[in-house]
């Protein structure tokens, strides 16, 4: 199933090029907080799973063209992040690299994007107006996590999944000696992590460790990997952020990005596509201000 957040944090089921709108079978007190949508209905899939494949009957036919689709999941509690996840990708940076000796998210455990950053595939990815700095796409496969967990051994780890995404994980890089900002800041300027265009149901990705991963900038094609090629796959990502702190229903884990990352600037268009997850395309631009601290 395809799940999709759209307009005014509406939520609906994607068939082709329609959406079934199942709003109305949300509860009414979700109207008060549109932006928990997502998050209850994953949180109580185990009753909800039946209304939603029943959405042919139930559900509001809309075409998919023309509405603007918000981010899949609109406010996770979390979104992690694993560094330094492929091993093409180690060091390619150059001096741009944060990750050093060589290790790996298995070293380097996860970081945080804010879930503020989040953007949908009906938006485009902002720049701050004016910078010279260099801004990259990183394409990466999203796991959203389907249930409370905490100390979740890799074994067991997959029946947390609810579903994946597309994410893109835009970044401001530093410049050694110059400005070196927090890895968390330069991850998370407004509309820097794309998300989309909806969450496939984990029923429907029988293997997230077998997935091809590509990313294009101008019709250039940029990143190409196979998700197999992840140094810590999706269970051990799982096991490793929930022996830290415990994961919530809705919570986003993006997985890490294969090599070939580069840069872009306002007037591209960026797509990301993952087999059996979707395909979004984005164009870059400007803010329309300058902010008061400029990058």
């Amino acid at each position: 199933m395809k799940i999709a957040s759209f307009e005014d944090f509406r939520v609906g089921v994607v068939d082709g090029d329609t959406v079934y709108d199942m709003t109305a079978t949300l509860p009414a007190f979700l109207a008060q907080l549109p932006r928990q949508r997502v998050n209850w209905l994953i949180a109580n899939w185990a009753t909800m799973a039946a209304p939603f494949a029943d959405y042919l009957k139930t559900g509001e036919a809309r075409p998919l063209a023309g509405l603007r689709l918000l981010p899949p999941n609109p406010a996770p509690q979390h979104v992690f992040a694993a560094p330094a996840n492929y091993q093409k990708h180690i060091g390619e940076l150059g001096t741009r690299t944060v990750t050093q000796g060589g290790r790996s998210a298995r070293e380097q455990g996860f970081f945080l994007k804010a879930p503020g950053s989040l953007v949908g595939a009906g938006n485009a990815i902002l720049l701050p107006r004016g910078s010279t700095r260099r801004f990259d796409h990183e394409s990466e496969l999203a796991v959203v996590i389907g249930r409370a967990a905490r100390n979740v051994p890799r074994e067991k780890a997959m029946e947390y999944v609810f579903g994946y995404s597309c994410l893109i994980d835009a970044t401001m890089r530093i410049e050694k000696g110059v400005a070196e900002e927090e890895r968390s800041m330069r991850k998370s300027f407004e509309t820097f992590t794309p998300m989309g265009p909806y969450i496939v149901t984990a029923d429907e990705v029988p293997d997230p460790q077998a997935l091809q991963n590509r990313l294009w900038v101008n019709g250039e094609i940029r990143q190409q990997a196979n998700t197999g090629e992840m140094i810590v796959g999706v269970a051990e990502l799982i096991e490793l952020v929930s022996s830290v702190l415990p994961l919530e229903p809705g919570d986003v884990i993006a997985s890490g990005t294969p090599e070939g990352v580069g840069p872009f600037a306002p007037g591209d268009t960026v797509k990301i596509e993952i087999q059996s997850v979707g395909s979004m395309t984005l164009d870059v631009r400007e803010c329309a201000m300058r902010a008061p601290r400029a990058y």
